[in-house]
């Protein structure tokens, strides 16, 4: 089994809207459709998870029933102190129905434009792997500052990636990696990747998607509504 898990707990501080950023409007429907219709109609997908403060969870549920098309959807999970731990409260309710050799697939609702290519790409590199991560090579010269002030080091720019989501996971050894961070080191996690690498898990690289943005800022929510209005 193939269990989308999408993060949408967060509250889009960064944003400076009155709601969070992925329930917001763009061409008439909130983000967060964009990337549950495309997971919901992917056939590689078998169920969707969904990571959501009580508060908002009636109103998805009304979004589901016109974007679920697929009507893969099995649950809510609710948020935790940071974006990893409300990866472990999903991946604790996935495993009630899903088994350990399963994938889950991690994305932000927060990212609408999640492509069919992605998710397929994702899925079929997991073969022999314990998960998968779409990178981005880093195109600038990047350095190191110790102080964040002053340059400290130049870093081999062939050697560092941009890690996007999705990320794909085996359920069970991806549980358990994040689990053995409990009580303290979970909190200071801040790729989903990082507790299955620190765990030696086998994770493989793919081709990531320029396109692929997430909505952070103001400037990122438009020019999400540059590129719907465009389409």
């Amino acid at each position: 089994m193939t269990v989308a898990l999408i993060l949408s707990g967060g509250s889009g501080v960064r944003l400076g809207a009155d709601i969070p950023k992925q329930y917001i409007e763009v061409n008439g429907r909130p983000v967060i459709s964009y990337c549950m219709e495309r997971l919901s109609c992917h056939a590689g997908i078998d169920a969707i998870q969904i990571v959501a403060a009580r508060e908002w969870q009636e109103q998805i549920k009304g979004w589901l029933e016109k974007y679920d098309v697929g009507g893969k959807f099995r649950g809510f999970s609710l948020p935790g102190e940071n974006r990893q731990m409300s990866i472990c409260h999903g991946l604790a309710d996935i495993k009630m129905y899903a088994d350990d050799l399963g994938i889950v697939l991690v994305h932000d609702a927060a990212r609408p434009l999640l492509s069919e290519r992605m998710i397929t790409d994702c899925v079929n590199a997991m073969e022999g792997h314990d998960g998968v991560m779409p990178v981005l090579p880093m195109k600038d010269t990047v350095y190191k500052s110790v102080d964040g002030k002053t340059v400290s080091a130049l870093l081999d720019r062939t050697e560092i990636y941009a890690g996007q989501a999705p990320e794909a996971f085996r359920i069970g050894p991806y549980y358990e990696a994040n689990w053995r961070l409990f009580p303290e080191r979970i909190r200071q996690i801040n790729g989903s990747t990082e507790p299955a690498v620190m765990a030696g898990m086998d994770i493989a690289m793919i081709p990531g998607d320029e396109g692929n943005i997430k909505i952070t800022t103001r400037n990122d929510l438009e020019r999400f509504r540059r590129l719907i209005a465009a389409e």
